[in-house]
């Protein structure tokens, strides 16, 4: 208790007491410095964790030029993508000891994101991680090192779009229809792009691609041009998301086609509710988590174990072509 008989809180010295060390090693610790043996570490964040010590990350920003805050610019977070991105920012830079600071901007507008990124600027932050980043977003010009979530050549993204076109491939589909993302996104791009990679590769040929939004209406409304391949002779359709290829199953039943009897489709993601559609959607999952870990490494200039590979989730929605 403290003289006013509140509840004192503890302090440093309290943690460099119960770890048996001076407070300039508990600081150390804290503040990532190397060359802290590993007994020596694990003894002061155990006494961190039994003490329930809290850093005092304004107090500690004086000292320093660093806030240990992690920037945030996101788009369209109500969407599923960059909502779980924005979730797994958090945690990865919560493991390092670091806080983030979000900034959302509904807009592809250059002006109103760097209106975002001086927002968060304004604030300290050491670096700042792009969620949903557009093709006008920069990526240069300020005082902090600014990525995108999943890399700016989205290698990763573009892998596994060719994943799903090699998956129907690999069932016997050779005409494929594309139903892509806005092709002012960094993201749908690098899908577009993996695409592109696995039907030249197969010497598949793509009968045409239609532009979504992300969202399941934009699936459905994409349903009469995909209808129209199909009775063309395409036999699968590859959807740069599983929300619009929600919309999408749903329009193609609503103009007389059976998914996979009479087309296989395919989307992108594996998010919560895919394997619980009607029928359970074929898709390819990310390492979100790992991702976040690599981008909040890089903008702080450390290391981290790169993602793991993209995997592909096969399910009811395809099946080999009739």
């Amino acid at each position: 208790m403290s003289g006013d008989g509140g509840i004192r809180r503890t302090g440093m010295r309290d943690v460099a007491d119960a770890a048996g060390v001076s407070t300039q090693t508990v600081s150390r610790v804290l503040n990532g410095y190397p060359g802290i043996r590993d007994a020596t570490r694990e003894r002061v964040l155990a006494a961190v964790a039994a003490l329930d010590y809290r850093v005092n990350n304004a107090a500690r920003a004086l000292g320093t030029s660093l806030t240990r805050t992690v920037g945030v610019v996101a788009s369209d977070a109500v969407l599923h993508g960059p909502s779980a991105g924005i979730a797994a920012l958090e945690r990865a830079a919560r493991v390092r000891g670091r806080w983030i600071s979000t900034a959302y901007t509904d807009s592809d507008d250059p002006a109103d994101i760097d209106a975002a990124v001086r927002h968060l600027l304004d604030q300290g932050v050491d670096g700042i991680v792009l969620v949903a980043a557009h093709r006008a977003t920069p990526l240069e010009g300020y005082d902090v090192p600014i990525v995108p979530l999943y890399g700016e050549r989205g290698i990763r993204q573009r892998h596994a779009a060719a994943l799903v076109v090699d998956h129907l491939a690999d069932l016997g589909h050779r005409r494929i229809v594309e139903v892509a993302g806005p092709a002012d996104w960094r993201e749908a791009l690098a899908r577009t792009a993996g695409v592109a990679d696995a039907v030249t590769r197969r010497d598949l040929s793509r009968e045409g691609r239609v532009e979504g939004d992300w969202s399941a209406a934009s699936g459905a409304a994409a349903a009469a041009a995909v209808a129209a391949h199909v009775r063309a002779g395409a036999t699968a359709v590859a959807v740069a998301n599983d929300q619009m290829a929600l919309g999408l199953m749903a329009g193609l039943a609503a103009r007389g086609l059976k998914v996979p009897a009479d087309v296989a489709v395919a989307g992108f993601d594996d998010n919560p509710d895919a394997a619980f559609y009607a029928p359970s959607l074929t898709t390819v999952r990310l390492d979100v988590e790992g991702e976040a870990a690599e981008a909040v490494a890089t903008v702080l200039g450390e290391d981290a174990a790169p993602p793991a590979d993209p995997v592909l989730v096969p399910r009811a929605s395809t099946a080999v072509p009739r």
